[in-house]
């Protein structure tokens, strides 16, 4: 029999949470799986074991395992009963057809009861490795590792193992609204609270029908491509055009854009709380355009009501698009639109806006009025994973 032997990290410094936190794996786990025909999932001895009979599609569970947070690593691995001379003959099996002129055997041995440690396995497996390949071991620099890990029923063997992407499992840390630009950084900024555990809902402000539909389509791949990782989500689609209209009639332009995004914090917030989301996401990072001053951030948490998390702040361009060509937001992101931050956008916005004046530009508009308007016209989109 196959099995996929998963093991996860974060999860075992949880004490007294660590039970809750590994019955939500297995459930993302089993959610995840749907369709791929895996079976049941055991959890000996902490790691888990996902039965893959004969008709499962590997390739796509450990396509799917590599999207799974709380996984630290895994490997397609054999069930071998627990007597070495059977271990010895599925070892033998399994190197003789290969040619390889290095390797090393790992043996972990959470069986201490077996009565051979995990030493003396590795020297009787790599005497009879070498004997069958003629290959040398290699501590460091292996061609060839192999897997073993002894257990109660029996020795699971593999010859492969491949990373998992760490962090907590999907949603076991509450709910998030983050602002989906449909540019590169904010969809790897909810990427990062969904591996935190946080299940991130969607908000993309849109300026149709002043522009096409473009920025809506977007954001509509990457929340779809996005629920792959936490396998249900939903999407606002926020109409803001009339909303920045309004804002260009009252308010000087330097001011504009961060009196944007004071108003989006604001319908934002409208939209978590009908969710009962407890913080905003943002993908902003520290002096990467004008609006994103420490100066223009501090204006605008000062309207919050809620948390604005920006896991991104620290990050440089270049980190944020390698970590979004790694989770394929990359390509999604890089085509072109119109999205509402062109629209209506000085040349020249404030890089260090004040309270007191954005508060006398703000007096002019119906704050209340544009939020409830904006939210009251949002569409919502819901997705699920697997389909």
């Amino acid at each position: 029999m196959r099995y996929a032997l998963i093991h996860y990290h974060e999860i075992t410094l949880k004490k007294g949470n660590r039970a809750y936190f590994l019955q939500r794996l297995v459930k993302n786990l089993q959610c995840g799986m749907k369709g791929t025909g895996a079976g049941p999932i055991e959890r000996p001895e902490g790691r888990l074991l996902l039965a893959l009979p004969d008709r499962v599609d590997v390739a796509e569970v450990q396509a799917r395992l590599v999207r799974t947070f709380g996984v630290a690593n895994f490997s397609i691995v054999r069930w071998v009963p627990l007597a070495m001379e059977r271990l010895a003959e599925a070892v033998t099996d399994a190197v003789k057809p290969l040619r390889v002129t290095s390797f090393r055997i790992a043996a972990k041995r959470a069986n201490k009861r077996f009565p051979l440690t995990s030493t003396q396995i590795n020297v009787e497996l790599g005497t009879l490795v070498q004997n069958v390949t003629g290959a040398r071991v290699d501590l460091d620099r292996a061609e060839l590792t192999l897997y073993v890990e002894v257990l109660d029923k029996g020795f699971l063997f593999s010859m492969d193992r491949a990373a998992g992407p760490g962090g907590l499992p999907a949603g076991i840390s509450g709910r998030v609204v983050c602002l989906l630009s449909g540019g590169l950084d904010s969809p790897v900024a909810a990427y990062r609270m969904m591996k935190r555990g946080a299940h991130v809902v969607f908000v993309h402000f849109h300026s149709h029908p002043f522009v096409s539909r473009a920025s809506q389509e977007k954001a509509r791949e990457l929340a779809e491509l996005l629920t792959q990782y936490q396998y249900a989500a939903r999407l606002f689609l926020v109409p803001f055009g009339e909303v920045q209209r309004e804002v260009v009639l009252s308010v000087p332009p330097p001011l504009r854009v961060v009196i944007y995004r004071r108003l989006m914090v604001r319908i934002a917030e409208a939209c978590a709380r009908s969710v009962r989301a407890h913080a905003l996401v943002t993908g902003e990072a520290l002096g990467q355009v004008a609006s994103q001053t420490l100066a223009n951030m501090t204006a605008i948490d000062a309207i919050a009501k809620m948390p604005i998390l920006r896991p991104l702040v620290g990050m440089d361009k270049e980190e944020i698009v390698h970590q979004a060509q790694a989770i394929g937001t990359y390509d999604i992101s890089i085509q072109p639109d119109q999205d509402c931050c062109q629209l209506f956008t000085p040349k020249h916005p404030a890089t260090k806006s004040t309270l007191k004046e954005l508060e006398a530009a703000e007096a002019k508009l119906n704050i209340a009025a544009l939020v409830a308007m904006a939210k009251e016209r949002a569409k919502e989109v819901r997705y699920t994973f697997p389909k």
